[in-house]
């Protein structure tokens, strides 16, 4: 029997096992000096920096608890090897994913999940492989957007949960969950709780880019985030008026205060297109992207107008780059998608 399985297989359990001072599995810290599977044992070398016995007991045990449920597996050797030299890599990051950018807003209304839609459908368009996680668990729209409504019977394997794939990107909400009507009554650690699950229980695979919609405000899981994972960057969503500004400067120190890093601005609402002449006015006021950016010390990404095929398509469930990937929406998600790469570079 134990010579049947696979050392793939005993890896992919191992994942399940988290250090207990920083957070990650051992496969991904590099612990895993060697596996090998015989005929009647199997025998794995766990290489460590700590000579803490009290750390190596703790991790032997949830080894031996973690293989003793994979049938196959037979008796388990266990051997430690300290090297003082090695360096465990103790950031918080997602394996196989490149980029994760926060996309946030001091308030609601002003457009940051379709902004979030639409960029990410834009990149996914440029080729690049993109996952959307919509982190507002009050008030979650994103799988709306891409057309599903409800609760969703996602594909789990164990304690993995695989998110869904709509039009070529990973997509992760909190409202696949939960019934369209149920509310939603939870308080901080909960929160924090959900994110962390999201984040690093999801099988995201190979990602370029995984955007986050954050919920308005500066509050639990915006802090809970930035706690959990390194972000590569957050985007600040805005509308041109001034009562929107007042709100993004908040959010933008908030992200500044917690080290995260500012790539950039996205002026949403810029100009109101009219659907019969195409004529553009400015019913929101005008700069007001441009003035966030210069007071937070970053690029000003571009400004995205409004027309009614935006609306239409929020209501469609399916982001308007993709219907109409030669229009003006789309060429100004591009042109965003253009910018914030050579700022991503410049935080490299």
């Amino acid at each position: 029997m134990a010579g049947k399985i696979q050392p793939i297989d005993i890896q992919r359990e191992l994942t399940k096992i988290k250090h207990p001072e920083l957070k990650k599995d051992i496969v991904s810290l590099g612990m895993i000096g060697s596996l090998e599977i015989g005929e009647e044992e199997t025998n794995i070398l766990v290489k460590t920096p700590s000579q803490d016995r009290r750390i190596q007991i703790g991790l032997e045990a949830q080894i031996r608890q973690t293989l003793s449920k994979k049938e196959g597996v037979g008796k388990v050797k266990i051997k430690f090897e300290v090297d003082p030299k090695m360096t465990l890599d103790d950031s918080n990051k997602i394996l196989g994913v490149k980029k994760v950018i926060a996309i946030g807003s001091g308030k609601g209304g002003v457009g940051k999940s379709t902004v979030t839609v639409n960029l990410a459908a834009a990149a996914a368009a440029m080729g690049y492989k993109v996952g959307v996680m919509d982190a507002d668990i009050y008030g979650p729209s994103i799988g709306k957007m891409f057309g599903v409504n409800g609760k969703v019977a996602l594909k789990a394997e164990e304690d993995k949960i695989y998110p869904l794939e709509k039009d070529g990107l990973k997509i992760i909400s909190f409202s696949f969950l939960i019934e369209e009507k149920q509310p939603v009554v939870w308080r901080g650690p909960m929160l924090g709780k959900a994110v962390e699950q999201f984040l690093y229980d999801i099988v995201w695979g190979e990602l370029d880019f995984l955007f986050i919609d954050l919920p308005p405000g500066t509050g639990d899981v915006q802090l809970s985030l930035a706690q959990l994972i390194d972000l590569d960057g957050a985007i600040l969503v805005t509308t041109p008026q001034t009562v929107a500004l007042l709100d993004a400067n908040r959010a933008a120190s908030m992200f500044q205060q917690v080290k995260v890093p500012i790539l950039g601005v996205v002026e949403n609402m810029s100009e109101f297109v009219c659907p019969n002449c195409g004529h553009s006015s400015a019913i929101f006021s005008q700069g007001g992207g441009q003035k966030l950016a210069d007071s937070a010390d970053t690029k000003f990404l571009g400004g995205v107008p409004l027309t009614m095929d935006v609306m239409n398509a929020g209501e469609a469930g399916k982001p308007l780059v993709f219907q109409e990937p030669d229009g003006i929406i789309a060429k100004s998600y591009k042109n965003i998608l253009q910018n914030l790469a050579e700022e991503i570079k410049k935080w490299e």
